[in-house]
């Protein structure tokens, strides 16, 4: 078998795509004007870089599910613990601006009545420790339920049942006032990032271009596990798991680190995606959340990478429009879409346009030897 080579032409392509966007729309945002119909306001700017938030989160997904056959129903639980990790640093920066001027605690603690910060939040007004814990926390909790999980050989559709049971867990607990976190209205009026206003349009075209550079190095990182020995051993896995521990291989070693990397990139989704919206809330547990990536893979193409992504902006593109123009039915017309992709187009559109490629009839090769003799006469 061929060496499957790290950046094939999909993925050249998705690169060129997203450096274009990264380059492109800050100048739409910012070298434009208003009156121009190149302008793009800040609201679409914080929307499209949601959108590669999702992508990214969509890609992290098919890491496990597409690669190593892990149908995990519980990244959006990462995806919101990354989030809440970036919220945290976003509020111990508001300091004396907020609502009740106190210098230490936000907002809602003073509410509440919190006589001090708790131990949770210390760290969190260094924006380094706030990173490493972008990373520590989802990775921390998916070695830990993965260690349990996949060491009590726990697969298929129990698997799955047990992560979207932790991220309903973790949606419990948020909405607890008591833990700390804000509560059922989470964290929001966020006021700087790095002692820049997130409002402004400069520095939502920066959050953009950075989800754009990190989508792309996403991809590239889960791109170098795939291809590599590494990623032939996942795909066995994936394909015949009882088998590939037969011949040897620690099965449990190889699914328990991509599932941390996975979750470790998740985290990152909701770290890029907190200062873009403005607001953090336990509504991101919400085992929904996490379904509705499964189908973004599903739609662009599982166990492709770029598919994953490219499903998450059509579908998150399609849920603007149809919230928008049929408000009351979009859930319906997602649950169309999703049907319609699982029944005419199983692989996914870039599955299915790969395959639609392969099969275009080729122009016949003619016999040299054959040949000659007519070219004689």
């Amino acid at each position: 078998m061929r060496p499957m080579p790290l950046i094939d032409l999909k993925g050249k392509i998705f690169l060129a795509l997203l450096i274009g966007a990264a380059i492109l729309v800050p100048l739409a945002a910012l070298a434009t004007p208003a009156s121009s119909p190149f302008h793009m306001p800040p609201y679409l700017v914080a929307l499209f870089g949601k959108y590669l938030c999702f992508a990214l989160l969509a890609v992290a997904l098919d890491l496990v599910w597409g690669y190593c056959g892990i149908l995990s129903l519980g990244h959006g639980a990462f995806f919101a613990l990354g989030g809440y990790a970036m919220g945290m640093y976003l509020m111990r920066q508001i300091g004396a601006r907020g609502v009740y001027a106190n210098p230490e605690l936000p907002d809602f603690m003073v509410f509440l009545n919190w006589k001090e910060l708790p131990l949770a939040w210390y760290g969190f007004s260094s924006f380094p420790y706030a990173m490493l814990m972008v990373l520590l926390i989802p990775g921390l909790l998916a070695f830990i339920f993965g260690w349990l999980a996949f060491r009590s050989r726990v697969t298929g559709v129990y698997l799955s049942i047990i992560t979207q049971a932790m991220t309903y867990a973790l949606l419990l607990a948020f909405f607890r006032n008591d833990m700390g976190f804000g509560g059922n209205n989470g964290l929001t009026d966020f006021k700087d990032i790095l002692g820049f206003n997130v409002q402004a349009t400069s520095t939502r075209v920066t959050l953009f271009s950075i989800s754009a550079l990190f989508l792309a190095a996403g991809y590239l990182l889960s791109r170098a596990i795939v291809t590599s020995k590494f990623g032939k051993v996942l795909i066995a896995i994936r394909d015949a798991e009882s088998r590939t521990r037969f011949i040897g291989y620690r099965v449990e070693t190889y699914k328990l680190v991509v599932f941390v990397v996975s979750a470790m990139m998740a985290g990152v989704a909701g770290a890029l995606y907190v200062p873009q919206v403005g607001i953090i809330n336990p509504s991101e547990f919400s085992p929904a959340n996490s379904i509705e990536a499964v189908i973004w893979v599903a739609v662009g193409g599982r166990g492709t990478l770029v598919g994953a992504a490219l499903g998450a902006l059509i579908v998150n593109f399609a849920k603007t429009w149809f919230t928008g123009a049929l408000p009351e039915l979009w859930l319906f017309a997602l649950g169309l879409i999703f049907i319609l992709v699982t029944l005419f187009m199983p692989r996914g559109v870039l599955g299915t346009l790969g395959d639609w490629f392969k099969r275009k009839p080729r122009a016949p090769k003619t016999n040299g030897a054959a040949m000659a003799p007519a070219a004689a006469e």
